[in-house]
C-alpha cells in the first residue's frame, strides 16, 4: 500500500471507530455507489476480525428512488452476498403511496430531492444516532463546507451554525434525544483517491462504472441514460452510444460521459485528464447555484 493511501486509510478508519464507540445504533447509507462500495469495505475493516470481512455490526440502509438502475441493484445484491448481510430498504414509492411525499412529474424531472423525507423517517423509526455515509468534500462546493462529523436536528437538516469545531481528535460527539451525526470518514478523499484505493484493494464497484455501450438521448448536450421513468422531449432521439457513468445516482438524476475507459487503470487516466467536475455530470445539482446546499438544508446527505 502506498504511504498515501494508508495515511487516507488510517484517517478514516479512526472516524469509524470514533463512532462505533461513541454511538450505540449505528447505520451505513449504502447507495451502491463506488464510494459507498469504498466505505463499506473500510467499515468491514474497522469493525469485524472475519477474513471475510463480514459480521459487521451495523445495519446497511438504502433509500429506493424506484428508479434505480439494473446495475446498481445487481450489486446492492452482491454486497449482500459478499458481506452476508441484508439491507434494510427505506422505500420511495411506498411514502409516495402512503401521501407523506408527492410525486414529481413532467420534464426531465428526478425524485433525488424527495429521498430526504424516507431517509430521516428511518432514522427516526430505528433511532440511529449516526449514520455513515460516503460525501467527499471535493465533490461540491456545498459538500466541501460538510464537517466529517456532521450534527442534524429533528428533521435531518444540515444547518451551518450548529456544526462544531473539528480539531484533531478532540471532538464534541455529544447530542440531544432529537439529534443525530452524519459521518463522512471519506471526506478528505478526492475522486482520484477512490479509485487508487480499488484498484489497490481490489473492490468490486457495478459495472455503470466502466464503458459499455447503452441506449442514450442527448438533451443540451447532456447525455441521458434512456429509461421508462424520465420523461424526455417529444423530439428526443434515442443513440446507442460508448458511455459509462462517473457518479451514480437513479436513473433519472445521472448524465453519462461517452468514454472508451473500461478498466479501473483506464478510469485513472481519464479522471487525470479531465476538466469536468465528478458532480458536474450530477443532473440534480444544476437546477441552481444552491442545489445541493437547499437540499442539505432539508435533510439530504
Amino acid at each position: 500500500m502506498s504511504a498515501y493511501n494508508q495515511y487516507l486509510e488510517t484517517k478514516a478508519l479512526c472516524s469509524i471507530y470514533k463512532a462505533m464507540s461513541e454511538f450505540k445504533n449505528t447505520a451505513l447509507l449504502f447507495s451502491g455507489g463506488k464510494d459507498s462500495a469504498v466505505l463499506a469495505h473500510l467499515v468491514a475493516k474497522a469493525t469485524t476480525q472475519d477474513k471475510n470481512l463480514q459480521n459487521i455490526p451495523l445495519t446497511f440502509l438504502m433509500i429506493d428512488t424506484g428508479h434505480n438502475f439494473i446495475e446498481t441493484l445487481e450489486f446492492i445484491k452482491k454486497t449482500e452476498k459478499k458481506y452476508s448481510i441484508s439491507v434494510q430498504v427505506g422505500s420511495l414509492p411506498l411514502a409516495i403511496k402512503q401521501g407523506l411525499v408527492i410525486d414529481v412529474k413532467g420534464l426531465l424531472s428526478s425524485r433525488n430531492k424527495l429521498q430526504s423525507v424516507v431517509l430521516n423517517k428511518e432514522i427516526i423509526k430505528n433511532k440511529y444516532q449516526a449514520v455513515f455515509g460516503g460525501g467527499r468534500r471535493d465533490e461540491e462546493k456545498a459538500r466541501a463546507k460538510e464537517k466529517i462529523f456532521s450534527v442534524r436536528d429533528s428533521s435531518g437538516a444540515w444547518r451551518p451554525e450548529n456544526q462544531r469545531t473539528e480539531f484533531g481528535q478532540l471532538l464534541n460527539l455529544n447530542i440531544q434525544e432529537e439529534q443525530h451525526f452524519r459521518v463522512f470518514p471519506l471526506s478528505d478523499w478526492t475522486e482520484l483517491d477512490i479509485w487508487n484505493y480499488i484498484l489497490q484493494e481490489k473492490i468490486e464497484v457495478p459495472t455503470l462504472y466502466f464503458a459499455h455501450q447503452r441506449k442514450c438521448v442527448v438533451v443540451n448536450n447532456i447525455i441521458w441514460p434512456f429509461s421508462e421513468y424520465t420523461e424526455f422531449p417529444a423530439e428526443s432521439e434515442i443513440k446507442i452510444l460508448n458511455v459509462r457513468c462517473r457518479t451514480v445516482g437513479d436513473m433519472t438524476c445521472t448524465a453519462l460521459i461517452e468514454s472508451d475507459a473500461d478498466t479501473v487503470e483506464k478510469i485513472i487516466l481519464e479522471i487525470k485528464n479531465s476538466e469536468i467536475s465528478e458532480r458536474g455530470l450530477r443532473l440534480d445539482d444544476q437546477f441552481s447555484e444552491t442545489a445541493m446546499e437547499d437540499r442539505k438544508k432539508e435533510g439530504y446527505f
